[in-house]
């Protein structure tokens, strides 16, 4: 496959705004996909859980391959619910441009900005395709505007819309001045193509202006030759805009129907036009180009259960590899051997002997390792970047029903935990319970009913809790002294530490290392994940060991475990913590009749509201309220506005918690 004619891409967007349906168009049009798959009647290729299915929601992000003209696309299928974010943040990782997906009607909505901010900071150049240009209230311009001004882009539009009769019909090409329409048979393989009509000609030429000045801005020739009235070609254009959007300067914006399957092909010749191949990103250094003839470089990005094994994902950046050949995990010093390789198309697959530089693949059998992992040549030194999780705001406890059920239960934890790493399971110690916490309550439900259904698992689910935090108040100094007898063997250990804000366990120059040094760190980490005062984890400290005392007989590493989080529980006592609580982002859209009751109840929750904005004849609210007071909120919402309104919520921040409501959940500091 020639490197050139290959693109890696994402699709990503706000739940319901149509991601998974283009992708099933795309599946169609490029011959994958005999019929089109439908996200409401779980009949989409991508969708291929059962709970996906049944909630018509995407949960786990799915790969596929398709081709196109004379290219190549490695295609990801993210989820656009806030819960499943690690989904997003791990496919963009080890792509090399997305497509992202807007509704017409609702513009840019709280996930929308997610995903797009997280595409910046993975430095992924992107295509915007503004969709549902058929549903009522659809408004193209509007939906630009916002991806401008609220995600802060230099998205430019390439296509007009076209209608007939008030209804959306296609698009005018700007790049070449044509109209493209699809008809009115979804099934249609190609799309037609004609000279701009007379009704659109002005509107169509204003903005080709528009997109001329756009390209100019980044390209000095291309503006002196627009100043001297030269002929520009479409090619030339096209080189111009695709430098453009390889720097980041540009953000071409398309517009369709993925349900009617209008604007799928403009947007296919868009991404070979336009998305870079994996020779247009940077290599990982000079000694692994993307070039089968450089040392193997892959990262794991994501293992999923599967009922061979366990498959590995991985995202190949430099040299290639067979079957049976060894590679080297470099987080673990382990050499693994390669057995099974596949192309994957959601959950069937395509048989592969050897992978390449640009591959997206999955390995069957790969032993020991996990999401972020760098898997290389025995020849080389190289090690990724990881694969970093957000920290999960929601747990439950888990009781399994029987003894039977409770060996089940930590192996079965043990493969979520491998395929998502938001999923953290820890163990009350006062209780003795399993704790299963994640990124929400679907997350959650999600997981425990695939506890039981997949792996037979028989448990009872506690509520939802909210996961707070801890927070030092100031700088202290701690001691912690074990000194006891246990039959004829002493005890023996003081670790003395120093905490302030911070991150990191550090160390001063120690007449004591070893093990013994290790130990008292391991204590210090057990002591902050236990917290001080809520029994939640201690975040934003640096600890720094100061002094170490051991003695000759009775010294032990248990004994120094011991004595280090003895340490740092009294420098805690001694700076004093503070409780943080999670605050979401909430956005409501609501008809204007019914947006009093909304601001009164978000009131009523401890919620503040920011901004109130008119979009599409409806009210959209945007507050911060406390996740601890939005359970239910979907309920009291409906009841409120007879089932009119919508919200959409992501974590936004953590906050110290009111000191008087801490006080009385929580007992005073």
């Amino acid at each position: 496959m020639d490197l050139a004619k290959l693109r890696n891409i994402g699709i990503l967007a706000h739940i319901d705004a149509g991601k998974t349906t283009l992708t099933e168009r795309i599946l169609f049009t490029t011959g994958v996909s005999w019929r089109m798959g439908e996200v409401d009647d779980g009949t989409a290729v991508m969708d291929w859980m059962e709970q996906e299915q049944e909630r018509g929601i995407t949960i786990t992000s799915a790969a596929t391959r398709v081709r196109w003209k004379d290219h190549a696309l490695n295609i990801i299928d993210t989820p656009g619910h806030v819960d499943f974010t690690i989904e997003v943040e791990r496919s963009l990782r080890v792509l090399d441009a997305c497509i992202v997906v807007f509704s017409a009607v609702e513009g840019v909505q709280p996930q929308s900005e997610t995903v797009w901010r997280q595409a910046d900071a993975h430095g992924v150049p992107r295509l915007a395709f503004v969709n549902k240009m058929d549903r009522v209230g659809a408004n193209y311009e509007a939906a630009i505007g916002q991806i401008r001004d609220e995600l802060n882009s230099p998205a430019v539009a390439f296509q007009v819309p076209a209608f007939e009769a008030d209804e959306f019909v296609g698009a005018v090409d700007l790049l070449r001045m044509e109209l493209v329409t699809h008809g009115d048979d979804v099934h249609r393989v190609l799309d037609s193509r004609a000279p701009v009509p007379e009704h659109l000609a002005d509107e169509a030429w204003l903005a080709r202006q528009l997109l001329l000045e756009a390209i100019a801005d980044t390209d000095d020739t291309l503006y002196e030759m627009l100043l001297e009235g030269q002929e520009i070609t479409t090619d030339r254009l096209v080189a111009s805009a695709r430098e453009a959007v390889l720097a980041g300067d540009l953000v071409p914006v398309l517009c369709g129907s993925a349900f009617r399957n209008k604007g799928v092909q403009p947007l296919l010749d868009a991404v070979a036009e336009l998305l870079p191949s994996p020779l247009d990103r940077p290599p990982i250094d000079e000694d692994h180009p993307p070039s089968a003839d450089a040392p193997f470089a892959a990262l794991a990005f994501k293992v999923q259960a599967d009922p061979q094994g366990l498959l590995t994902f991985l995202r190949v950046y430099s040299g290639s590899v067979t079957i049976g050949d060894d590679v080297v995990n470099a987080r673990t010093g382990r050499r693994v051997r390669l057995g099974r390789l596949y192309r994957m198309h959601a959950m069937e697959r395509e048989e592969l002997r050897t992978i390449t530089a640009g591959d997206i693949v999955a390995a069957m059998g790969v032993k020991d390792t996990s999401t972020g992992d760098t898997l290389r040549s025995p020849r080389s030194a190289v090690r990724l970047e990881t694969i970093r999780c957000p920290e999960p705001v929601l747990f439950v406890s888990v009781v399994p029903n029987t003894a039977e059920d409770q060996m089940r239960l930590s192996e079965s934890l043990s493969r979520l935990r491998d395929e998502d790493p938001t999923l953290q399971v820890r163990r009350d110690t006062e209780t003795g319970q399993t704790i299963l916490c994640g990124m929400g309550e679907l997350h959650l439900e999600i997981a425990s009913t695939r506890l039981e259904r997949e792996f037979e698992v028989r448990a009872r689910f506690g509520r939802p809790q909210v996961a707070y935090r801890e927070a030092i108040l100031g700088s202290a100094a701690g001691v912690g002294l074990v000194d006891r007898k246990i039959g004829p063997k002493g005890f023996y250990a003081r670790v003395a530490v120093e905490i302030e804000e911070g991150e990191g366990i550090t160390h001063d120059e120690l007449a004591i290392g070893g093990e013994h040094l290790r130990a008292a760190e391991a204590g210090v980490v057990e002591r902050l994940q236990r917290g001080q005062r809520a029994g939640f984890p201690v975040h934003g400290v640096a600890v720094r060991i100061v002094d170490l005392d051991e003695s000759a007989v009775d010294s032990s590493p248990a004994a120094f475990r011991l004595a280090g989080g003895l340490a740092v529980g009294d420098a805690l006592t001694k700076a004093g913590v503070r409780v943080e609580e999670p605050l979401m982002r909430v956005e409501v859209s609501v008809p204007d009749d019914y947006v009093g009751g909304v601001v009164g109840d978000l009131n009523s929750r401890r919620g503040r509201v920011s901004d109130i904005t008119a979009r599409a004849g409806r009210q959209t609210l945007v507050a911060e309220v406390p996740l601890a007071a939005m359970f239910g909120y979907a309920t009291s919402l409906r009841s409120l506005t007879q089932g009119r309104a919508a919200y959409t919520m992501v974590l936004a921040r953590y906050a110290p918690m009111p000191e008087a409501l801490c006080s009385r959940v929580f007992g005073s500091g």
